[in-house]
């Protein structure tokens, strides 16, 4: 079944009988988002073009409990979280995960005496596998393991929404979260003046925004696999990344290699490599636990890197 999808996009006849009976029979978790669909009467590739009717609007989960499904492909939310009530007479965009695979369909949000229902119609569709950019001005590899000398291989993108190698200043932080932002922050701090291991601290002002801000959980084309990690801060000194506590097997203290990799716009060159090692100086952690930013400084580092680093991440000349 999972192979047979993997093969197009629409499910054929078959598949979406045997997801309708899954979706019968178990308590399947789904998550809903409204969306606008095209104006075009051509719905192909209809999933490239529907988008949500803002930026500020997170998909909502449903946990499998709160939802019962007919065989008439009609579904009842039962109890659902307060914030779907808003979804009534708008369309939405519901996804779910069968046997791994990511699937979504379209549907209105109807009012019934029983309450909000949804129904599942003849097109399900298979959410697309979105290969990751790799023409980012600046990305990274964790790559090797010192300790254990195992190959890592660990891919880490800029996260969205932040600038690097530009100083960071404390608006980055949306207003709703900067109270919360802040008492991390005086936290971090305070470690800080105790471990002397926060070099100038600048870092600490997109680190506290990851870990208050709200993360969007985007379904993938394929369940549980490992997302890049986020580049949070680069400089000459350090590199910051974040990521779900989940994927943090990182330790205090331990060596890892990486490869710092820049896009040259002019030039024959197309990227520049930096290969540093750097050791785990500190690890963050969100008030709840789930998410984990990993500080790494470099404890090897060439003087033309270096200086080039320097530069990049203070537009100032290094003496």
């Amino acid at each position: 079944m999972e192979k047979s999808m993997m093969e197009h996009d629409k499910l054929t006849g078959i598949e979406r009988e045997l997801v309708l009976q899954y979706l019968i029979d178990g308590n399947v978790p789904v998550t809903l988002t409204p969306v606008e669909e095209p104006l075009s009467e051509d719905k192909e590739d209809i999933e490239g073009e529907i988008r949500s009717l803002t930026s500020q609007i997170f998909p909502v989960a449903i946990k499998g409990e709160h939802i019962q499904v007919k065989k008439s492909g009609e579904i009842l939310l039962e109890n659902p979280p307060q914030s779907v009530s808003s979804f009534a007479d708008k369309n939405v965009k519901v996804e779910f995960y069968f046997n791994r695979v990511g699937l979504y369909f379209i549907s209105p949000v109807k009012e019934t005496k029983k309450g909000l229902s949804l129904s599942i119609p003849d097109q399900i569709e298979r959410i697309s596998d979105i290969e990751e950019e790799s023409d980012y001005d600046f990305s990274s590899v964790i790559y090797f393991d010192c300790k254990s000398r195992k190959d890592l291989n660990l891919k880490c993108i800029p996260e969205e929404g932040l600038e690097l190698f530009v100083r960071p200043v404390w608006k980055i932080i949306s207003l709703e979260y900067q109270k919360k932002a802040k008492e991390l922050l005086e936290l971090f701090v305070e470690q800080a003046k105790q471990e002397k291991n926060a070099g100038n601290g600048l870092q600490l002002i997109p680190v506290c925004k990851y870990l208050t801000e709200p993360h969007t959980q985007k379904m993938e084309a394929m369940e549980n696999r490992i997302r890049p990690f986020s580049i949070l801060f680069v400089d000459h000194e350090r590199l910051v990344v974040g990521m779900e506590t989940q994927n943090c097997t990182f330790f205090a203290n331990e060596e890892y290699g990486i490869k710092l990799s820049f896009s040259i716009k002019r030039g024959p060159i197309l990227t520049r490599d930096i290969f540093v090692t750097s050791v785990v100086n500190k690890i963050y952690r969100s008030g709840d636990g789930l998410y984990s930013c990993v500080d790494f400084r470099y404890t090897t580092l060439q003087e033309e890197d270096l200086r080039f680093l320097y530069e990049k991440a203070t537009s100032t000349l290094f003496n």
